[in-house]
Parts: structure tokens; C-alpha cells; sequence
């Protein structure tokens, strides 16, 4: 095992119609005068912006708005959100939505507690020495950044998609209504789902060794996900499912699943951004069309954890080696994928990039970095082929 700090200050609120306690929340915290944050029209048609609206007015708040924030969150609409923070004297970010949202917030909380351009951060030139706090409502459940320190934007001026990460960024607090997700499309629902799986294997998957308490979470949480991800697909209003997915999604990303591990490889993340990035794919739809062609490439390289994998998460018998085992828990993941009609490959995806895209995607992803993963140390001609591989 490899030594570790885990922080997870967020404080959770979870249940039915926690949302109302919001204006307490912020209050708690010294804070005068909120920006609310969140994406498309469904926040306002269902009453939820309303709803924290009138907790805010309950306890004295002022507050702004702000909407627009689309999948793959865009730079332009947190430039556009920092400089309303500041003329506004904003001193508190409230995002309303599930990753985007949030991490278009955490963009614009950064940006108003600095000067300069808040891409600096992202492309790692400097980093944030402040943070406005920030509060979530969670109404999807996916990227598990309401207990995350990371925030992914992408700035659409140069089709690159990046990631800052600090602990001033974890949210305040997080709320959490299982209720809020219900209405969710059934392909929003898969794609979350699969993005909380690939945050857990990320992190399972290393060149390291690991805990076995935390391979033991890791993989209970895996088997969870896919039981209640399959459960959704046919019954889409299962409170109970919606519940255990939701907390999952949070679990798979504060840290807790990567506790005495290596940190994880992250390769396919950092691929599926540069795939997003150019062709504005939904991030978790990228993420299963890419990972089995990850998998296959590396999987020479930690046979042992694969085979792993394949028994303890895929129940998959032991075949004569580790590698046909792993091969086969790869297969079975796919087929798992495909059930909840996600993509498998870049076709399915309907994208046919160019071999010049291939190579341009492989660059981008290596701009500041010696290489990508820690299976496998990826270089150019690696994330080519597995790009190649998936077409």
C-alpha cells in the first residue's frame, strides 16, 4: 500500500426535499450574497431555482442568477459569471445541476477570488491561492464533483478540455434529493452512471500495489452501480435505485476509492477530454466507447489486476491465465455497457475522426505532460491506437 491523506470536508444533506435548507446552509457560513448557478431550463419549469430562491429570502440573502451551463462546461460562461460575481460583490457560488454545473462553478469561484485569467489555472501555467466557498444541489448523479476537488472545463476558443484541482475548491456543503434525478432522460441516467464506474476504476486500476479494504469498497461499489444502473434502465422512477446511485456517484470521487493506491491512471479520462473536447461528446458516452480499447492495450502490463477485476467485480470464472481472465472481464464490462445502450466504440459514438484528429487528440493530451496512466506509460503512438482501436 502506498501512504495516503484522505479530506473530505463536505458536509452531505441527503434525502427528501433537503433542497429547502439551503438558505440556512449559506448563512451559516458569514455570507451575504449568493450567485446561483445552474444549467438549462428544467431548474426553473420544475420550481427547484423558485424553491432555493424562497429558502434564500427566508434567511435575509440577496442573490444573483446565472443559467446557460451546457455539458462539457464552457470558459466563456464562467469568464461571463466571474465578472457578474464581482460587479455583484457575490461572496458565496450555489450551483444548482450535477457536474457541469458544479464545476463551472468552482471555475467562477476561483476566478472571482483572483486576478488574471482563470484558464491559468487550467492549463496549470499558476495556481489559485483563494476560492469563493461554494455550495451544491446536486440534480444528477455522475461526476461526483459536489465532494470533488476537481473542476473539468473546456474552452471553446481551442477545443481543450482541462482540469484544475485544489482542496479550496471542495464544496461547502452538498445537497443531496434522490428525488431530483427522477426525471432524468434514460441516456442522461446511463451516462451517469458509467462516469461513476470509470472514477472507481480509474483508481482500481494502477501500477501499484493497493489496500485491500479499499479494493474490497471499490468493488462493492462497482457491483452496486451496475445492479442499480440495470434496475433504472427498466423501472426509471426507483427512488431506491435513484438513492444508491446517487451516493455511489459521490463516493467513487472524494478520494476514498483511491485511498493506499498509487492514484489510479486516469488515461481514459484524459483521452475521452481531448474526444469531448473536439467533438462535444457527452463525457460519459465517451467513456465507455474508449475504455475497452484502453483496456486491451494495457492490460499486458497488469494481467494480475485485471484477472482480479474480471472474478471479484465481473464474476467472470478463472480461465488458464490472467490474461484470458482479464480479457474476458473486459468482454463482460463491454456487454454490461451495451445493455444500458452506451457506446462501445467510436462508430457507435456515429464519429469517424480523420487519422490528422487521431493525432491531434493524441498531442493535445500529452500538452505539459511526459506521458498519460500508470499501467502503462502512454505516449503518442499509444493513445493513437487505442483511439485507432475504437474506431
Amino acid at each position: 500500500m502506498h501512504d495516503f491523506v484522505y479530506y473530505t470536508p463536505t458536509k452531505i444533506i441527503f434525502g427528501k426535499n433537503t433542497e429547502q435548507q439551503c438558505g440556512g446552509l449559506v448563512k451559516a457560513h458569514n455570507c451575504r450574497k449568493v450567485l446561483i448557478h445552474y444549467g438549462g431550463q428544467s431548474a426553473l419549469r420544475s420550481g427547484l431555482v423558485d424553491r432555493i430562491k424562497a429558502s434564500l429570502e427566508a434567511e435575509g440573502l440577496a442573490y444573483v442568477t446565472l443559467g446557460g451551463v451546457v455539458p462539457n462546461p464552457r470558459l466563456s460562461l464562467i469568464r461571463q459569471g466571474i465578472e457578474l460575481a464581482r460587479s455583484e460583490g457575490v461572496d458565496f457560488v450555489l450551483a444548482v445541476g450535477g457536474g457541469s454545473v458544479i464545476d463551472s462553478a468552482k471555475g467562477i469561484a476561483y476566478g472571482a477570488a483572483n486576478e488574471g485569467d482563470v484558464w491559468d489555472f487550467y492549463m496549470a501555467k499558476r495556481k489559485p491561492n483563494a476560492c469563493l466557498p461554494i455550495g451544491c444541489v446536486v440534480t444528477i448523479a455522475a461526476a461526483g464533483s459536489e465532494m470533488s476537488s476537481s473542476s473539468v472545463v473546456t474552452n471553446e476558443e481551442n477545443g481543450f478540455k482541462r482540469s484544475c484541482k485544489t482542496d479550496m475548491a471542495r464544496p461547502a456543503f452538498a445537497i443531496m434529493n434522490p428525488e431530483l434525478t427522477l426525471t432524468l432522460p434514460a441516456f442522461q441516467t446511463a451516462c451517469g452512471c458509467v462516469d461513476i464506474l470509470m472514477h472507481t476504476m480509474e483508481r482500481y486500476f494502477g501500477h501499484g500495489s493497493n489496500m485491500d479494504i479499499t479494493d474490497s469498497i471499490s468493488e462493492g461499489l462497482l457491483r452496486t452501480v451496475m445492479h442499480h444502473a440495470a434496475v433504472l434502465r427498466d423501472d426509471p422512477a426507483n427512488y431506491g435505485s435513484r438513492a444508491e446511485v446517487m451516493w455511489a456517484g459521490s463516493l467513487s470521487h472524494n478520494g476514498l476509492t483511491g485511498c493506499g493506491s498509487d492514484g489510479g491512471d486516469w488515461a481514459t479520462h484524459m483521452i475521452e477530454h481531448e474526444l469531448s473536447g473536439m467533438f462535444d461528446v457527452a463525457h460519459g458516452a465517451g467513456l465507455s466507447a474508449i475504455w475497452g480499447s484502453w483496456a486491451r492495450h494495457v492490460l499486458p502490463y497488469r494481467p494480475d489486476r485485471f484477472a482480479l477485476f474480471a472474478e471479484r467485480v465481473m464474476g467472470v470464472a478463472r480461465a488458464e491465465s490472467d490474461t484470458a481472465t482479464g480479457l474476458r472481464g473486459i468482454e463482460v464490462m463491454e456487454d454490461f455497457f451495451r445493455s444500458l445502450n452506451m457506446p462501445t466504440s467510436l462508430k457507435e459514438l456515429d464519429l469517424a475522426p480523420t487519422d490528422a484528429q487521431l493525432a491531434e487528440m493524441a498531442e493535445k493530451a500529452l500538452v505539459g505532460k511526459s506521458h498519460i496512466g500508470s499501467v502503462k506509460k502512454l505516449l503518442s503512438p499509444d493513445i493513437v491506437a487505442i483511439f485507432a482501436d475504437s474506431r
